[in-house]
């Protein structure tokens, strides 16, 4: 049976840029400016205080981690009022000394590892508002050993490094989100997944994206009458089960229109569509472009730079 959120992760096609030590000791407090690609921290030692520009303030013990898939602004700071420093966030620099906030030689009151890594996927956006906007999990040793590797490969000039670095993120990715809880877990694919009837739907769409589907054989799965059925799958992932369905196929379809050779029947058969003219019209209406046109334009932009923002989470200079 298909995961569901396996073949979202796989989608997005994680790449670890940069991981590194921060600590935080007396009065101190830093503000970063909204980032917009996922970072991650693990306390290994400590607590501090995190307000994300969005959600409630946070304290941050030793053992917890965190990811915020899409790092909105926010504020990183000990317990003692003070101003906070504006950060100048610098894109994967190679600098690998501890972040030190603060009295620059007390003892420190918090010790993390932090960092970021971003999506290839152009759909980035899209298969991310599928998830948490953040993630806090409590005494998940686990996923601090994963950070732990991740600095220690990040900051190794070993054979095999990319590969390494980017199985580690897809793990960590994983194993953050299935630590959360229903209660943690806003509206979409991941509160779907916890839900034992729309599961085995979701589960299945994700398994046979070819099939013609309906609502009525979705709610057939489901165990569920059609009417009850929708109104579930809306209420829980905020969408329809059409528009959700619509919307996976058409990532999906632009994956192989980016990564193969497929021609357009073929595409059109994988992705539930009997003809490649009614394939390239819902992918014309869906996208804006024709499928021809735009596996053209994903051709093109392999050829040219990267041209990836420059800038970082939890590193900045002061």
């Amino acid at each position: 049976m298909s995961d569901p959120l396996s073949d979202v992760i796989a989608l997005l096609k994680p790449r670890a840029v940069f991981s590194k030590g921060i600590s935080g000791a007396g009065r101190w407090g830093v503000r970063y400016c909204e980032f917009g690609l996922p970072s991650f921290c693990a306390v290994l030692e400590g607590s501090c205080r995190l307000a994300v520009d969005g959600q409630p303030e946070m304290i941050l013990l030793a053992g917890d981690f965190l990811l915020l898939p899409k790092t909105p602004a926010f504020t990183l700071s000990g317990f003692d009022p003070v101003e906070p420093v504006a950060m100048v966030p610098v894109y994967g620099t190679t600098q690998t000394d501890e972040l030190r906030h603060g009295d620059p030689e007390g003892p420190a009151d918090v010790r993390l590892l932090g960092g970021h890594f971003d999506f290839e996927s152009p759909d980035a956006a899209l298969l991310v508002a599928m998830l948490p906007g953040c993630v806090h999990v409590r005494g998940v040793e686990r996923l601090a050993t994963l950070v732990r590797l991740l600095r220690e490969e990040s900051t190794a000039q070993e054979v095999g490094r990319e590969l390494i670095l980017t199985r580690l993120v897809e793990v960590l990715l994983i194993e953050a989100l299935r630590s959360i809880t229903a209660q943690q877990t806003p509206p979409g694919l991941l509160r779907g997944l916890t839900d034992p009837r729309l599961s085995k739907a979701l589960r299945q769409m994700h398994a046979n994206l070819a099939h013609g589907w309906t609502v009525a054989q979705l709610a057939g799965i489901a165990t569920l009458s059609r009417s009850a059925f929708f109104k579930r799958f809306i209420s829980t992932l905020g969408q329809a089960p059409m528009e959700y369905l619509l919307v996976w196929r058409m990532a999906v379809a632009k994956d192989l229109l980016r990564r193969t050779q497929q021609g357009m029947a073929e595409i059109a058969e994988c992705v539930g569509y009997r003809s490649a003219s009614a394939f390239s019209t819902a992918f014309t209406r869906h996208v804006g472009v024709p499928p021809s046109h735009y596996a053209r334009g994903a051709g093109l932009r392999s050829l040219t730079t990267d041209t990836r923002p420059t800038k970082t989470h939890l590193n900045g200079k002061q």
